[in-house]
């Protein structure tokens, strides 16, 4: 529309319009550029936050290496829920299935063998290599380990990938929402202009050109076209403030949505709690219970009983069970650093300290029933090593896992020098036993039961270990301050009810009732499966704590939650967790613990595992969607008052206020630095007190459009006075609209100042707390007094020099938008804190 216009005053001979107009369509397009470049690279950015890692085997060393660094030849380690980084040719399967749904659209993973395949001519399918692990497809079971022979794009992967890069990612809700928002205000601008343009011809008797280059002018500045890509940029700068707090977040729509959350189902393991196990006691079925002394995955410490040290073969009871724990074991620790399981690793320096070596190398491992949720226990089947390295005469069992399932499986007990038979009166006594030590100081202790034996369903019972892993630092502050805020934490384990109440205790997730003691509410898996879906949805909302639960609970609760209209976070760290992640409103892996399929079906992803992380994150969504509707809120006002101001002008057949090239100089205040400042402005961090959003809640709120309606009120008000007052004369000289132009301006940045918060007042949120905004401002101000002092930007917008005097009464009358703001707000805080309790939790942004 500006290169018609133009297009017309060259062809009218009138060229001064013509450069103008063409100057300010390269402004315009700069601008425009610039922005879409920022939101570009700020999404590409976010790409490169969480690289896909794998253990590699390079130069006889294994080390954890980004996928991109692999090269043909390299040997790569695969275990449950890793992403394959790249081809590998198999030559070890143990178990091995693999998910290939993105190849073969097939469910059920596919079997994979290193052994080689038999001779075919022509290609054969994926399907039918069997011996070949595919980039970009995940473990779903086993361990193997492959040489790669095909990385990114010459991997069978890289034709997708490509045509995957290809497709255009899709649109955010918010930036949806706000394309809706900007097309309504295009409709009723573009009705207004049209209006001003025909009243001004046919009516007014103006000329056509003049009141059409007014009129493209005012579509321009009206016409919100930045608004989805100031959003864009302003969701990606707050998910990159979210990555400086160890918060990666994969989508932006994750960021609008942190604000809604009002329920937080959380592992315990790692996320509650430091995920440093330490054995701290030893139960044998003898009865005999010892203590374990020193922390962390170093052999610093004793094992003592009675006043005894345990070490070697002192005490036969408790050697045999820190042996059996040795040999149904996966970890290793290797100076401090923990390969595998933190509760195997604590087994293992368990038993270093009571000086038993590492035996699993005196034996030949001929089975191995890997630990799962289902089952909840391990499983490993062994025959004594010959001096020769084969496999001697006899294989034994050596199980773990939890108490209750594993004294299912003995017959027998280690009772003294012998064993003796289980009996059901036995089974009852070891349990209540298991759950007394879970309970024990209120430290929640958490059990494991050891057994051995020729069958897995005749075993002999060899006793407990009890480990201790502490909260995190921090944790239960952040579930006080959530439960403030209106936001349920519900904590999800596998541990029994004891222990996991322990826990639950000491980190507020269960609270004491009025009358002092613990209301506890928990739920087991096991009910979990038995109860109809209905009765569930009705008392899901009262459960704090569900125990002895598995991935396949956690779909059921965040099911049961949605059904109650709850925007439910739920964390996860396993390949089973990532349906739950995918149907929870906000899916949040662990990015220690997590699995590479986990990292791929959640929206965000923890860097340090830390509870206190998600506060964090869910702080900064709250003030991300805040800060929106501050930039939303100006763009309105400055739209409303310059049309409102052209109309009124055109209405009272006056002369315009403001010329084509002011309006356009306007529009780049309006989507340019100042405006995109107020997306920046730094976390409130009484954002957290306020109640989660409502999703339904539309952008456009009465208390926003009370504020557009004020601001816009006082600067036409103010702007008209500015312009009759100039033109006491009947005659428009370039100082008239110079007086204009620049009053409407220094109306724009007070009101821009007023708008950094819609209910604190700018001294209690800071002067220059938003720097981005102190500078966006600042250049503002210094361009305009350019374009009144710098003599080739005077022919082009018209201006003439002010004097000081002008000035500072310009200043004094445009802060009255600013001043009429902070008493607004002033008064808002006042009713609102004479509103009763009742009220006490409704949504700020709703007060009128």
């Amino acid at each position: 529309m500006l290169l018609i216009s133009a297009a017309i005053s060259v062809i009218s001979k009138q060229y001064d319009d013509a450069i103008s107009i063409t100057v300010a369509i390269i402004i315009v397009v700069t601008v425009g550029f610039i922005q879409e470049y920022r939101s570009d690279k700020s999404l590409q950015s976010l790409n490169k936050l969480i690289p896909p890692k794998c253990n590699c085997l390079r130069n006889e060393q294994l080390d954890t290496f980004l996928a991109r660094e692999l090269v043909p030849g390299d040997i790569v380690y695969l275990g449950t829920g890793d992403r394959i980084p790249a081809d590998l040719r198999l030559f070890e399967a143990n178990d091995l299935t693999i998910d290939e749904s993105s190849f073969t659209g097939e469910t059920e993973p596919a079997r994979k063998t290193a052994s080689p395949l038999s001779s075919k001519t022509g290609n054969r399918s994926v399907q039918e290599k069997a011996n070949i692990a595919f980039m970009g497809s995940l473990v779903r079971s086993g361990n193997g380990k492959g040489i790669v022979i095909g990385t990114a794009e010459s991997s069978e992967f890289g034709e997708i990938f490509r045509m995957m890069r290809s497709e255009e990612a899709p649109k955010t809700p918010l930036q949806v929402s706000m394309q809706e928002l900007g097309k309504h205000i295009s409709f009723y601008s573009i009705g207004v202009i049209v209006f001003i343009f025909l009243f001004g011809v046919f009516v007014n008797g103006k000329h056509w050109q003049g009141m059409f280059t007014i009129s493209v002018s005012l579509a321009v500045a009206a016409i919100p076209e930045g608004l989805p890509v100031v959003v864009t940029v302003t969701l990606a700068f707050g998910v990159m403030r979210m990555a400086k707090c160890n918060a990666i977040v994969k989508k932006l729509p994750t960021v609008e949505t942190l604000g809604c959350c009002n329920v937080i189902c959380c592992d315990k393991t790692g996320t509650l709690t430091c995920n440093e196990m330490t054995v701290t006691c030893l139960y044998t079925a003898d009865g005999q219970l010892a203590e374990v002394s020193g922390i962390g995955y170093t052999p610093i410490g004793q094992v003592f009983t009675n006043r005894e040290i345990v070490h070697g073969g002192s005490h036969r009871a408790f050697h045999e069970l820190l042996e059996a724990g040795v040999l149904c074991n996966d970890a290793t620790v290797e100076g401090g650093v923990l390969h595998g399981q933190p509760t195997e690793g604590a087994i293992l320096i368990a038993a270093q300290k009571a000086g038993i070596r590492d035996i699993r190398g005196d034996y030949i491992r001929t089975d191995n029933q890997p630990f799962s949720h289902e089952t909840k226990w391990m499983a490993v089947r062994c025959a004594i090593k010959t001096p020769l390295g084969l496999k001697g005469q006899g294989e034994s069992y050596f199980v773990k896992g939890a108490p209750e399932i594993i004294l299912r499986l003995c017959t027998r007990y280690r009772g003294g020098n012998a064993p003796s038979f289980m009996t059901p009166k036995d089974q009852d006594y070891f349990g209540n036993e298991a759950k007394r030590l879970a309970i024990g100081g209120g430290d929640g202790i958490r059990l494991l039961a050891l057994a051995r034996g020729a069958q897995l369903n005749d075993l002999e019972f060899l006793g407990f270990v009890g480990i201790h892993d502490p909260p995190r630092r921090g944790v239960q502050d952040a579930v006080r301050m959530l439960h403030a805020s209106g936001v349920q934490v519900k904590m999800v384990t596998g541990d029994g009810e004891e222990t996991a109440c322990a826990i639950a205790q000491q980190l507020c997730v269960l609270e004491k009732s009025s009358s002092g003691f613990i209301t506890r509410r928990a739920m087991s898996g096991l009910q979990l499966d038995n109860m109809p879906a209905r009765e569930l949805e009705l008392c899901i909302e009262e459960v704090d704590v569900f125990y002895r639960a598995s991935p396949k609970h956690k779909l059921t609760i965040v099911k049961a939650l949605q059904s109650r209209g709850k925007i439910v976070a739920m964390t996860g760290d396993g390949v089973n967790d990532a349906v739950a992640l995918k149907k929870a409103e906000i899916g949040i892996a662990m990015g220690k613990s997590g699995t590479d399929a986990c990292k791929e079906a959640a929206d965000m992803v923890l860097v340090d595992d830390d509870f206190s992380t998600i506060v964090k994150a869910i702080e900064e969504g709250k003030s991300i969607f805040s800060n929106i509707r501050n930039f939303v809120r100006f763009q309105l006002s400055t739209s409303v008052a310059a049309l409102t101001l052209i109309a009124i002008a055109i209405l009272m057949d006056k002369h315009s206020p403001l010329n084509a090239m002011q309006i356009l100089w306007i529009n780049i205040i309006m989507d340019g630095p100042p405006a995109q400042s107020l997306g920046v402005e730094p976390v409130d961090h009484d954002v957290l007190k306020q109640p989660p959003r409502n999703v339904k809640e539309p952008m456009i709120t009465m208390h926003l459009i009370g504020n557009v309606i004020l601001s816009a009120s006082i600067i036409i008000a103010g702007t008209l006075y500015v312009f009759v007052k100039e033109m006491s004369d009947n005659l428009v000289t370039p100082r008239d609209t110079t007086m204009t132009f620049t009053c409407f301006v220094f109306f724009d940045m007070f009101n821009a100042l007023s708008c950094r918060s819609s209910l604190k007042s700018v001294f209690t949120i800071g002067l220059f707390t938003n720097r981005a905004f102190l500078v966006a401002v600042s250049l503002s101000i210094v361009g305009q007094l350019m374009v009144i002092y710098v003599p080739m930007l005077q022919a082009v917008f018209l201006t003439e020099a002010l004097t000081l005097h002008d000035l500072l009464f310009l200043a004094a009358l445009t802060s009255t938008v600013f001043v009429a703001s902070e008493v607004k707000k002033f008064i808002e805080r006042w009713m609102r804190r004479r509103r009763p309790p009742l009220y006490s939790t409704f949504d700020d942004q709703n007060i009128v």
